[in-house]
């Protein structure tokens, strides 16, 4: 197993979720790579100190941790 190449695929895809981030808090629209609907920033999340990024449909979900 490389574990130099797993790393350099971590790293981009936590660079990539950052960038998202980024422009969902600025205001911009993303759409979600699969169904294409906007994906959506949620900060009021039950659980304490989470929040959550997904779509209408479900098929993109990313939960945050906001400490």
């Amino acid at each position: 197993m490389d574990f130099n190449q797993l790393n350099k695929q971590r790293a981009a895809s936590f660079n990539q979720q950052k960038q998202l981030l980024k422009k969902l808090s600025a205001g911009q629209t993303i759409l979600c790579e699969t169904c294409h609907k906007p994906l959506k920033l949620n900060l009021a999340v039950e659980a304490a100190q989470k929040g959550q990024v997904c779509c209408e449909k479900g098929c993109t979900q990313i939960e945050l941790e906001i400490a």
